[in-house]
């Protein structure tokens, strides 16, 4: 068997490639959100999303409260929001291009996929909550002009480049 820490634990992963999400509610008449890497598909029909969460997070039991919440797919060009919404700040959404969308949740201007979800399931894993969010509404980039992702892969943002 082979012994490692959580440290090295980390680093492993990182040699997994992801997206870049911002997670965001409307909470008593403001925005709220935090990024989050940690998202996938887990259901066509119906449609279920889901991400996980530290347990530690100030801003995830404020967006649990309002019961739903927008998961904005970040693109190449919105590296600053990634950064913006990974401090701990009040001030995340300051100078953001973002709208209340027609779900009532905030929405982020230019992102690659936009989904409106409603808290459906919530796992305690270790140190991170397990959310299971069933999909009400979408938008997404427009074919004809590609968008291309965000990516974090060891530690860094890179850019995936799309023919």
């Amino acid at each position: 068997m082979i012994v490692f820490d959580s440290r090295t634990f980390r680093e492993a992963l990182g040699h997994y490639a992801s997206g870049i999400t911002v997670i965001g509610a409307m909470v008593d008449g403001a925005p709220v959100g935090f990024t989050c890497q940690s998202f996938f598909s887990v259901s066509m029909d119906p449609p279920l999303v889901s991400f996980s969460v530290m347990k530690t997070s100030s801003r995830w039991p404020k967006v649990r409260s309002a019961g739903k919440f927008s998961i904005n797919v970040l693109s190449a060009t919105q590296r600053e929001l990634a950064d913006q919404f990974g401090r701990h700040s009040p001030e995340n959404w300051a100078g953001i291009p973002w709208r209340v969308d027609r779900h009532d949740n905030p929405g982020i201007d230019d992102v690659l996929l936009r989904l409106d979800c409603s808290l459906t399931a919530e796992h305690e894993a270790g140190d991170h909550w397990v959310v299971i969010a069933a999909v009400e509404g979408l938008e997404h980039a427009d074919a004809a002009t590609p968008k291309h992702p965000l990516l974090y892969y060891r530690g860094k943002y890179h850019r995936l480049e799309v023919d």
